[in-house]
């Protein structure tokens, strides 16, 4: 990653996989219950989740990759496959069952605390953020890189901050119409993604694809 480009394109990335505008209806449905300060702390501590586990996975991701004994080029086509059946759900308009089974949101209705889980992970920083933080950790070296890569995340966390807190107004502005047209676009963007880190993969499996 040697372009400002490329780290524009992981924050485009990001933002389209972790989609914290998708979110929104779920988040209003979780926190219906709590008063408004609560509701306040639930947005702030989901996005400290969002930051905290993806912060994990920039600095562990390649540690946890020779533990199990996985190349770069598996865990790249595996990843974009991973980003790809979350896309096909999101272009319906649907939370993919990759992030949270039926059962899983029955349970979570539940809860009195929704922020950490589900919301936080796996519905934000879920396996495809993950998997995508972990890809483009190995496609440059250096501080610098691990800095700009942090800052996209910390970025992130924050418009899913802003766009949590003001859920309720965003819910009115767009209604289930808008909500729907976004996750769309998201989605698109991330099946794009998807591909070209699968592409990417398979040509580090056969390197006769080049």
């Amino acid at each position: 990653m040697q372009e400002w480009a490329d780290y524009i394109k992981f924050f485009t990335g990001m933002l389209a996989i972790v989609n914290p505008f998708g979110i929104v209806p779920l988040f209003i449905a979780m926190t219906g219950h709590q008063s408004p300060t609560e509701e306040r702390r639930s947005a702030l501590v989901a996005a400290l989740t969002v930051v905290l586990v993806l912060l994990l996975a920039l600095f562990t991701g390649q540690w946890l990759l020779e533990l199990f004994g996985i190349t770069l080029p598996s865990f790249r086509v595996a990843g974009g496959l991973l980003l790809l059946l979350i896309a096909v759900s999101m272009l319906h308009a649907r939370i993919s069952p990759v992030k949270q089974t039926e059962e899983e949101a029955q349970e979570s209705s539940q809860r009195d605390q929704v922020a950490v889980v589900p919301l936080g992970i796996p519905l934000l920083a879920g396996p495809g953020a993950i998997s995508t933080v972990i890809v483009y950790s190995h496609r440059g070296e250096g501080a610098l890189h691990y800095l700009l890569l942090s800052a996209v995340i910390l970025s992130i966390a924050l418009i899913t901050w802003i766009t949590l807190r003001a859920a309720p107004r965003i819910d009115r502005l767009l209604g289930t119409t808008g909500n729907n047209v976004i996750t769309r676009i998201m989605g698109l963007l991330m099946a794009a993604i998807g591909v070209e880190i699968m592409a990417n993969g398979l040509r580090g499996l056969f390197p006769g694809l080049s």
